[in-house]
């Protein structure tokens, strides 16, 4: 798939389990696995980071795949999951790290025109979150306030 804003194809990356389901290897049954899963979230890991966790370290392929219920279903039955979806908190944490390169580099104008990109995705990624549901319907997204959202 094509980036957004420019014409380069994305980055490769790892490919998903072709088989969804449980391998007859793997030792560990659904119980242990959310437990896993619980205790990673509350050591501050992300859902994208629990998964690669149980993947690498503990040789789960896919946690639905063990569990029947994603990792976010997971976190939202135990009440922890995060304020901001992950993809919209790891765009709104690039924005800060541009705005605060640009107090120091104000003729960056290369580091400007990425600011508005990548603030243009956080737009339009906040709407489709409000229509969602997943965001309150008065969220905004301010840059003076971005980064009290990231904690």
């Amino acid at each position: 798939m094509a980036r957004m804003h420019t014409r380069r194809k994305g980055q490769s990356g790892s490919k998903r389990p072709s088989a969804l389901r449980v391998p007859e290897w793997l030792d560990k049954d659904a119980e242990w696995v959310e437990k896993k899963v619980i205790e990673l979230a509350k050591a501050g890991y992300t859902p994208s980071m629990i998964g690669l966790v149980m993947r690498d370290q503990y040789g789960v392929p896919l946690v639905k795949v063990v569990t029947g219920k994603s990792i976010l279903t997971i976190l939202r039955e135990n009440n922890l999951e995060r304020r901001v979806p992950e993809d919209l908190r790891n765009l709104i944490a690039k924005a800060v790290t541009i705005r605060r390169h640009m107090e120091e580099h104000r003729k960056d104008f290369v580091s400007k025109r990425a600011l508005q990109l990548i603030e243009s995705k956080i737009h339009r990624l906040s709407k489709y979150y409000r229509r969602k549901g997943v965001l309150p319907a008065d969220w905004k997204y301010s840059p003076d306030q971005a980064a009290v959202l990231l904690r």
